[in-house]
């Protein structure tokens, strides 16, 4: 299995409702021995680290912190930082170079976490980049787990147009837009160069898991994305992704697992990322 959605070291996103930041601000070995053993449990046997925001200028995609826990867990692979604010000329060369390392299999754009939208011109290079690198943007989109942040930017709809002005980009749109799945269904099935990841669905820690309120809540969620994933028609383009550590990764695997028809769980859990991802 592959997860394509998971957190190590902090995002940089200050603001109430980050509290998974908290449990990121460890040493890279502790956090290491946490995900090491999330993976061996849910049978992960890659991951993908989400950047940093705004991390200093000798980590121009924020992946540091990702590799130094990399450096610990086999096939852990890191995700660049988009920072619109930041698309100078040596910051972008800087970018670039990190890129040409092979040290970054994706770039991410943390939409309402940061008040842009995907079509704002602070993020056209880095899609160019990514054509150039042929790698993946993956996006933020749906809620978000701060209060200060602004929902507005993180509408699946907006994707479309991304995706028109780009056709040659590969976007993933994260944790399916959640509450708004069928728009993110809608882009998935319209968009050949769009795919979404189903990583965030349900925030619960293990005692969470077992509370009859929490069930419930949870298959309310199995029903309602299990049809949004039908609509789209496109089991080759989602993606298992979990948001450790905002959910154990077993509990959720088996909670996805029951989302997707049996015979599309290859594909889903690991075949789609393979390829999207150009993973080993």
């Amino acid at each position: 299995m592959i997860d394509v959605h998971i957190h190590v070291s902090p995002s940089g996103l200050n603001g109430p409702g980050n509290d998974e930041d908290i449990q990121l601000r460890h040493p890279p070995d502790v956090v290491a021995e946490s995900v090491r053993g999330q993976m061996r449990e849910a049978r992960v046997e890659q991951a993908l680290g989400m950047g940093r925001w705004n991390a200093p200028p000798d980590d121009p995609l924020g992946i540091n912190g990702i590799l130094r826990v990399a450096a610990l867990v086999p096939r852990l692979h890191a995700v660049g930082a988009a920072d619109p604010t930041r698309v100078d000329r040596d910051h972008m060369r800087r970018a670039a170079e990190t890129l040409k390392t092979g040290k970054a299999v994706a770039l991410k754009v943390y939409l309402g976490y940061l008040p842009y939208g995907p079509d704002d011109p602070g993020y056209r290079p880095y899609y160019e980049l990514a054509e150039e690198f042929n790698i993946p943007v993956i996006f933020h989109t749906g809620d978000t787990f701060s209060t200060t942040a602004r929902l507005k930017y993180a509408r699946p709809l907006a994707i479309d147009d991304v995706a028109v002005d780009h056709p040659g980009l590969k976007i993933v749109m994260a944790h399916f837009g959640n509450p708004w799945l069928l728009e993110t269904a809608e882009v998935v099935y319209k968009n050949k160069n769009v795919w979404a990841d189903l990583s965030g669905l349900i925030v619960a820690d293990p005692e969470d898991l077992r509370s009859e309120e929490k069930r419930a809540g949870i298959e309310d969620v199995i029903d309602r994305v299990a049809a949004a994933v039908r609509f789209t028609e496109k089991f080759d383009r989602v993606l298992f992704g979990s948001d450790w550590p905002l959910v154990p990764m077993a509990a959720y695997r088996d909670i996805v697992r029951r989302m997707i028809p049996g015979e599309h769980h290859d594909r889903v859990f690991k075949a789609n990322a393979r390829e999207l991802f150009n993973l080993p």
